[in-house]
């Protein structure tokens, strides 16, 4: 019997065995799309801000919503994928991805906008563990890690070139021009899925419609994400509302994982196999993941706002001052892919988290008459951490997991590292509001000050100590005898 044209078995005899490198690559394409939308929008959130006449606490739901669709559907990428197979999952994601993309570059109401980037976050989310699905599954263990190092080198790419690109188009044709970067990546992904991607699901299986959608539980958890950060964002102005929130939040998460295990006790299937955390390795990388994450997103945020309307430098800088580091990221991951088919993930993970917590903590060494070579420096420093930690982590806390849960640990790990950075967004933006308050100045005056750098720099020492934090889990990745 001929095995279909666009099944797993078909398109290996066909490709033979550069085909999982080239389904990498297809892969690769839409993450890089989907990365890109997540981190550029920051590099146009000032220019936005005064086309909408907006405060600096609205302004960042352009990042944290985003983040808070990715999170929440990250949770749905197991049962996608089992249910319609990886084609059809990952060209619907690019379709909407793209489709988010042209409304929010041709929106002329905020809320339009803010629309478009939900409809981008929650393709972006279905998306982003698909890769370290298929990194566990279709290549052997001592190439894992080449594998990672090859697909982040290509990954970070995107938002290393993105900043540096957009800086100038944001200085050129004004924010708008930011939605449609993903345009081109969006219909090269779609062509790559047709032509690569198999609509199998994941284990060479054909998909189909089994067990229902746990929608209670994704309720439950996007409801707890919400509530986190409608908390967090109410903390600094409405104490009491933003700590009934927090509380509301921990209920919903509590309520969650309550109802994920009546799930599994009566046979039915949960959103999250809590079965996973029963795993060291796994749980352990699961706080890490969640730390780190906080770090990662809450410094993408704050770094070109600090650039911008701490150290007073145009869009079109903060990218030619960002692309060096992104190079070295690149470069870093690919080396330190290599690594990890041969070194403990423990330690390069650690390795990563203590040199970004040094990077942020140099910030404050960063003065207005400092040299920008001395900024380019720290971030170069920050990016090398990443670079240790991005090939690393996946693949330390998800190898001693079973392949039946691959599918789930990857979503799992995914989201707790987007709860993170969700998070962290929004802490960055609150804290920074705080301090600048405190220090008597405002982010609506145009003109920059010490006052002002010095809220800036406690911001960047909160991140230093986030890491600090992240840094003492992820010494527990260490396996027995290690």
């Amino acid at each position: 019997m001929t095995e279909p044209s666009g099944s797993l078995q078909a398109l290996q005899a066909r490709h033979g065995r550069r085909y999982r490198w080239l389904l990498l690559l297809s892969l690769m394409v839409g993450t890089m799309a989907s990365i890109m939308s997540s981190t550029i929008i920051n590099v146009a959130i000032p220019d936005m801000s005064l086309h909408f006449a907006l405060g600096q606490e609205r302004a960042q739901w352009v990042s944290s919503g985003f983040m808070v669709a990715m999170t929440a559907s990250m949770l749905t990428t197991p049962w996608l994928l089992a249910r319609y197979g990886y084609q059809r999952v990952y060209a619907g994601c690019m379709l909407l991805l793209l489709t988010g993309g042209v409304v929010g570059g041709l929106a002329s109401d905020f809320n339009v906008v803010i629309a478009a980037r939900l409809a981008e976050g929650l393709a972006a989310g279905v998306v982003q563990p698909i890769p370290a699905i298929v990194i566990l599954r279709a290549f052997e263990p001592h190439q894992q890690g080449r594998a990672s190092g090859i697909f982040g080198m290509g990954v970070v790419l995107a938002p290393a070139l993105g900043p540096s690109v957009g800086g100038v188009l944001v200085d050129f044709f004004g924010w708008r021009s930011i939605f449609f970067m993903v345009v081109p990546l969006c219909l090269l992904s779609l062509w790559m899925a047709w032509k690569f991607v198999p609509d199998s699901a994941p284990g060479g299986a054909a998909a189909t419609r089994g067990q229902s959608l746990d929608w209670r539980g994704l309720l439950l958890g996007t409801a707890g994400t919400l509530c986190l950060l409608n908390g967090l964002t109410d903390l600094g102005q409405h104490a009491l509302q933003g700590l009934a929130l927090l509380a509301a939040a921990a209920a919903l998460f509590a309520g969650f994982v309550g109802w994920q295990r009546r799930l599994s006790a009566t046979g039915r299937e949960p959103l999250v196999d809590l079965s996973l955390f029963k795993v060291r390795s796994f749980a352990m990388g699961s706080v890490v993941a969640f730390i780190y994450g906080t770090a990662l997103f809450g410094s993408t945020y704050l770094l070109p706002v600090y650039m911008q309307l701490g150290l007073g430098l145009s869009a079109s800088h903060v990218g030619t001052i960002l692309l060096p580091a992104g190079v070295v990221l690149a470069l870093t991951i690919a080396v330190v892919g290599r690594l990890a088919d041969r070194q403990p993930s423990w330690l390069l993970v650690s390795v990563g988290l203590a040199l970004l917590a040094a990077s942020f903590a140099l910030m404050v060494t960063v003065t207005l008459s400092s040299p920008l070579l001395l900024l380019v420096a720290w971030a170069i420093l920050g990016r090398i951490g990443l670079g240790f930690v991005l090939p690393s982590l996946n693949l330390g806390a998800m190898r001693a997991l079973d392949r039946s849960l691959i599918s789930q640990g990857a979503s799992a790990i995914n989201f707790l590292r987007m709860l993170g950075g969700a998070a962290g967004v929004s802490l960055c933006a609150i804290v920074l509001e705080w301090r600048i308050a405190a220090h008597g100045d405002s982010l609506t005056q145009a003109a920059t000050s010490a006052a002002r750098l010095a809220a800036f720099n406690e911001a960047f020492l909160m991140l230093a100590a986030i890491c600090a934090l992240a840094l003492g889990a992820a010494l527990q990745l260490r396996e027995r005898g290690q």
